[in-house]
Parts: C-alpha cells; sequence; structure tokens
C-alpha cells in the first residue's frame, strides 16, 4: 500500500551491529520482563507477552496508547527537539536549513503572540471565502483552497497512475467529511451516534469562536453536518476502497465534465495550477455525480458556512488557545480518549518533524544515526527477499507461469533503505518568526506546488515519501518499491549489546522487511506487476486459489471484536495478509542464522520462544478504548492484539513451541490455518 505499514520501536543510543560494551553491565532481558507470566500464553499471547510491562507502564493521560511506539516517539522527539532548540538558538543565515528549523519551532512555541493574533492568520482567506457569489466563485474558491492543504469537498492530487506508472495522472478521490469516514454519519452504535451528537457541539462551539453569535452558530452547525452527511452518503465505505481496479476510472476531461454538468473541470483544474490537461482519473464516479447534485441543492450561503468550517478545521491546531483547545477536545478526547494535552514543546517539534522533516532528516543522520546502519538494513532485507523466493518456488497451490511473474516480480522490487541519496530543495519556502500558521500553511503550499509540478514529468522513482528519522515503513505497488527509513535498525532494551537473531528477524527482519514486501503479494499490491502497474499477471486458476485464501483470513478477522464492534476483516486483510507473510518470512529466516542451528538458549528461553516473543515486542501496544473503536471504523490496520494473536495462530511451529492444544483460544484448527506465501 502506498500508505504507512509498520513502526519499530527502537532505542537510539545503539545499533545492532554496535559492539558490546567492555565494561558488562547487569542485563535485564525485556523478553523476560515484558511478559505476564500469570496469563497463558494459549489463550491470549499478546497479553503474554507483553501485559507485565503493560501493568508497569499505563497509558498516560495525554496519550490514546503507550507502548513500544510511544517510547521511541518519546525518544525521537527529544532528539528532534535538541535539533530545533540548537537551530533556534544560533544567528543562522536567512534561507539556510537551521533558520528554517529554527524559526519554525520558535514560532510554534510563541504561545503569546499565537493567543494575541487568535484567527488573524487566516483573516484573508476567510475574506476570500465571504467574497463568494455564485457558484464559479464557489468552485474557484474551493481550488484555492486545495492549493493551502484544505481538503474542502473532495480529494484531489497528482500521482502515479496505476496502469502506467512511468507518468503522473491528475486524480480525484472521495473526501470532505470532518468526521473522516462514511460511517461515522450512519452508524446506529451508541457510541457512534454520540460521536455524530458531540460533532455538531463542536462544530458550534468552533463557529462561535471564529466570531459568530450563538444561534448563528448553531444553525450552521447543523448546516454543515447535512452537507457532509450528503458528501458521506455519496461516498464508498473503507473497504470498498480497496479495489484498484474498481477505483481506477480513466476518462476524459470532457466526459468528467459530462457526468458533472454544474462543474467545468476545465476551469477548475486551471485553478489548481494545471494549464491543460486531457484525462483524469476519478475514483468514484457516483461521488462526483453526487457533488454536481449538490453545488446546486446547497444554498451558495450553506457552502460558504462549511468552506468556513473546513479552512478553521484545517488550521486549527495552530491558532489560539481557545481554538486549539476545542480541537483537541473533540478529535482527541471525545474520538481517540485523551484527557489532556502534551506538553507544548512535543506538539510543536513533532509539527516541525512533520513540516520540515527533510531538512531535520539530514542533521539527524549526521548527529543520531550510528555508521552502518543502511549497510545492516540491506543485508536482513536481503535475506527476507532470499527467503521469499525460496517460498515462492514450494508453493504447492501456485502454477509455474505465476511463479516465474512472482519471482520476476520479487527479484524487482526496489528496496529504499536507510535514507535517500538526494534530499529536496526546500530553498523555496519562507519561514520566519512572525506566525505559527502561517508557516504551516508555507509549507503545505510549497506541498502542493512541488506535486503540481509532477505533473507531465516523468515519475522520478528516487523520490522518498517518508524521513530516515521516522520509524515506519511502506510498500508502494506502482514503483514496486519498499521503504524502511534508517531508524527502524534500532532495538530498545538492548543498549551496549548486540541483540541477537530471534530479535533481528522477529523485529526487524519479519515485522518490518517481510511485512513490507509481502504487501507486494496483498489482496491490492498482487495486482500490481513488476514494473508497478495495474495488469493481471496471474492464471485464472491460481487467481481463484488465492482468492480463497485471502478470504480465509477475511473470515479469521472478522471474528476478532473490540468491545462490540468487530475487526474489519475485509478492510485490514492487505495488512493481515502481511502481517502473516512477515513473521512466517522472519522465522525462515531465522531458522538459518548459527543461534538456532545451534539451539542456543538466551536467558532460558529457546530460539523458537526468543523469536516469537520478540515478534509479539514487535507490536507491545496497549490502546485506550476510545482509539480502539475509532481504530476499528477508519484504519486497514488491525489493533495491535490482533496483529499478534492472528498471524501467530496460523504458524504451526508456535503451537508446537508454546503447547498450544484444541479448545483453548490461541488454537486454530488445521483445515482453518491460513498458507498463503
Amino acid at each position: 500500500m502506498k500508505i504507512i505499514q509498520r513502526i519499530i520501536i527502537l532505542s537510539l543510543t545503539t545499533i545492532v551491529i554496535a559492539s558490546c560494551s567492555k565494561k558488562e553491565t547487569a542485563f535485564i532481558d525485556p523478553l523476560l520482563t515484558n511478559r505476564d507470566t500469570t496469563v497463558s500464553p494459549s489463550e491470549d499471547f499478546f497479553a503474554y507477552a507483553n501485559g507485565g510491562w503493560f501493568k508497569n507502564h499505563p497509558i498516560p493521560s495525554s496519550e490514546r496508547s503507550n507502548g513500544i511506539f510511544r517510547m521511541i516517539q518519546d525518544t525521537i522527539n527529544n532528539q528532534v527537539k535538541s535539533i530545533c532548540e540548537k537551530s533556534a538558538e544560533a544567528n543562522a543565515e536567512k534561507g539556510s536549513n537551521k533558520q528554517k528549523i529554527g524559526d519554525f519551532y520558535a514560532s510554534g512555541m510563541d504561545s503569546i503572540s499565537i493567543n494575541k493574533y487568535g484567527i488573524a492568520p487566516l483573516k484573508s482567506d476567510l475574506s476570500k471565502i465571504d467574497a463568494v457569489k455564485d457558484v464559479a466563485g464557489l468552485l474557484k474558491t474551493i481550488g484555492y483552497l486545495h492549493t493551502i492543504g484544505s481538503g474542502a469537498a473532495f480529494t484531489f492530487y497528482v500521482s502515479q497512475d496505476d496502469r502506467n506508472s512511468s507518468k503522473n495522472a491528475i486524480q480525484f478521490m472521495q473526501g470532505g467529511l470532518g468526521l473522516g469516514q462514511r460511517d461515522y454519519y450512519f452508524n446506529t452504535d451508541a457510541e457512534t451516534v454520540t460521536i455524530r451528537n458531540e460533532y455538531v457541539k463542536h462544530v458550534q462551539a468552533m463557529m462561535q469562536l471564529i466570531g459568530e453569535k450563538p444561534d448563528v452558530a448553531a444553525k450552521n452547525a447543523s448546516s454543515i453536518m447535512r452537507l457532509e452527511t450528503e458528501l458521506a452518503k455519496a461516498s464508498r465505505k473503507l473497504e470498498a476502497l480497496r479495489d484498484p481496479i474498481k477505483n481506477y476510472n480513466k476518462m476524459s476531461v470532457t466526459q468528467f465534465n459530462s457526468i458533472t454538468p454544474n462543474i467545468d473541470w476545465n476551469i477548475c483544474l486551471k485553478d489548481f495550477g494545471i494549464a491543460k490537461a486531457d484525462t483524469v482519473l476519478v475514483g468514484q464516479p457516483e461521488f462526483f455525480k453526487a457533488l454536481n447534485g449538490m453545488i446546486k441543492s446547497n444554498s451558495i450561503e450553506d457552502w460558504k458556512t462549511y468552506l468556513k468550517w473546513d479552512l478553521v478545521n484545517t488550521y486549527a491546531a495552530y491558532l489560539n488557545k481557545e481554538i486549539e483547545n476545542q480541537n483537541f477536545k473533540f478529535y482527541s478526547t471525545v474520538m481517540g480518549g485523551v484527557k489532556v494535552q502534551k506538553p507544548r514543546w512535543k506538539n510543536v517539534v513533532e509539527q516541525t518533524n512533520n513540516s520540515l522533516g527533510e531538512l531535520i532528516g539530514q542533521v539527524y543522520i549526521e548527529e543520531y544515526l550510528p555508521k552502518g546502519s543502511k549497510e545492516k538494513l540491506l543485508e536482513i532485507g536481503n535475506n527476507i527477499r532470499d527467503i521469499y523466493a525460496e517460498r515462492i518456488k514450494k508453493l504447492d497451490w501456485m502454477s509455474e507461469p505465476t511463479k516465474i511473474k512472482a519471482l520476476q516480480k520479487l527479484s524487482k522490487t526496489v528496496m529504499k533503505v536507510g535514507y535517500p541519496d538526494k534530499w529536496k530543495d526546500l530553498s523555496s519556502i519562507d519561514i520566519d518568526r512572525s506566525s505559527y500558521c502561517k508557516n504551516v500553511m508555507a509549507v503545505n503550499k510549497w506541498d502542493y506546488n512541488e506535486m503540481i509540478k509532477k505533473y507531465g514529468k516523468p515519475v522520478d522513482r528516487t523520490e522518498w515519501g517518508m524521513y530516515p528519522q521516522t520509524y515506519n515503513a511502506y510498500y508502494n505497488p506502482s514503483n514496486n518499491e519498499i521503504c524502511v527509513p534508517a531508524c527502524n535498525i534500532l532495538v530498545p532494551g538492548y543498549e551496549g549489546r548486540m541483540p541477537d537473531d530471534a530479535i533481528l528477524y522477529g523485529i526487524i527482519g519479519g515485522s518490518t522487511f517481510g511485512h513490507e514486501i509481502t504487501h507486494g503479494f496483498d489482496d491490492q499490491g498482487s495486482q500490481y506487476d513488476d514494473k508497478g502497474n495495474l495488469n493481471n499477471w496471474w492464471t485464472a486458476e491460481d487467481a481463484k486459489k488465492f482468492k480463497q485464501k485471502t478470504q480465509l483470513i477475511v473470515s479469521q478477522f472478522s471474528n476478532y471484536k473490540v468491545g462490540d464492534k468487530n475487526v474489519n476483516g475485509d478492510a485490514t486483510q492487505g495488512e493481515n495478509i502481511a502481517d502473516l507473510g512477515g513473521v512466517v518470512m522472519g522465522y525462515e529466516a531465522f531458522k538459518k542464522t548459527k543461534q538456532y542451528k545451534t539451539q542456543e538458549k538466551i536467558s532460558g528461553l529457546t530460539p523458537d520462544q526468543r523469536y516469537f516473543l520478540a515478534y509479539g515486542y514487535a507490536w507491545m501496544v496497549n490502546t485506550n478504548k476510545e482509539a480502539l473503536a475509532q481504530q476499528i471504523m477508519t484504519d486497514v490496520h488491525s489493533p495491535a492484539k490482533f496483529r499478534i494473536n492472528g498471524p501467530l495462530a496460523n504458524v504451526p511451529e508456535f503451537h508446537k513451541t508454546f503447547n498450544i492444544k484444541p479448545g483453548s483460544a490461541m488454537y486454530q484448527a488445521d483445515s482453518l490455518r491460513v498458507v498463503i506465501w
């Protein structure tokens, strides 16, 4: 997928290839101390592997979750904070990287000025909206708002054409929802109904904070909710968005105009910064047909109200304290269960990193990244890819013609590892200390303009979608590539010593490289060929067998529940397939190591025990109930508990290692065990 796939916990004070400390210190093995031995691994391996840590580390009131991700994010925040503070203190030359980083951070920390200015940073844009008189003006303003980071009414972007990955295409998708996903507008369970009701109250409060009287704000909040509900009604469900073929609809601009006669896309595209275009990709034509009707069925005043809300909602976190607090109250507390805000510096550091991570990354790899990281990651990645090839060759359900093409795709999978060989040029971004909100907007404008420049130009396959200090990884089917930033080399709790191979292959090998490579062969990625084009390379019989196997994993995960909500097995199947592939590939690679072959015990644990506990460590995340409910409705990733228990239930070696017997919760009968890759 083209989105974030896997975050690994790390400790940035050591690297897996670092030599052991000359002076041995007492070592407390996290694989032992993380466990809760009052829980049987047969009943809940997630709780068994991690419950001890959870008991000693409750979720902070300022967070949605706690665990391996939170630990490393705190570490990276402190490192980026140091970079920001040093840059802010330096008398840096205007336009330099240090000046941009330092001034961006300083503007975010200047809460006195932010509170003093109120909504002044948005005044000119709100005036643009106020000046709208007709449909032509409305569409022009929607176009302008997209150029500054808003997602009003729909989603627009320039990216690779799924059927011709060498070219960039203009793409339109559904969007424009303040609640993010369509189901929030229609589900009838008590929790979702409460969120809907609170959303209307939130919008009303926000409209009052930008100057509307209470009665007007209440009326406008109802209008916004009604309009967004119309957009949601025309939107596809989360699981339906996973089908790349059904969401690929290429048409000429003339054809696009014909299904939306109230919208002239030739004019709109000029407002988007594209002078001339022949064709566009329309993800969900029915959405734009509905939008076409809404342009006329809703009054200009209602549309203006909606656009004001969308603009303020986009920039609420960078405005005065009252607006920021109200934004936090709804999106973090009501929807995410977070009780109090983080210290201001954490939010500002994270935003500085999000906005200027390309610049921060250049400092990071010099000051914090141990030498040899890139090489070690490539070594592990290549070992996993070799295992994948062995597995494909031995598959009993796939024919030779399809195996040849699968192996060809695997061999052509590009590994972007560590950090990019070239950095993006951010010299044209003007950053100063006068306005935090304006600085965020300046970066949004730059991002937008960089995207627009891609249209009509060859695809740059060397471009990275993450920073080296990002604890994450992804697979991009259009490039047939995986990206594993440098930080993924590090493992927490092993400071001053090299982690054993069970740890390396359980976390870095399986949960990262194995997971991401498998995305090239999940329900979505398997529809793209070795060149990254949406192109069927399967025989009909093999495709049928593959579909039957993926349906088994859909059924398995659909039976898992969080509170009164079932996991969406259809929407999460790609990640679940990747998790299963990852844990299997990591294990097979681990079996080739000396540690496994000699059956060396460490901390009293066998190699098999250590490997599966390490996999559990990779997903050591405890999440509050509100955030879990939100994840079920909006995320294509299953909750952490099922990212551990689900894949492991399909692995025979896991059953043998922990003596999983019929009748136990972790037991999966042979006939139901999912074996894909």
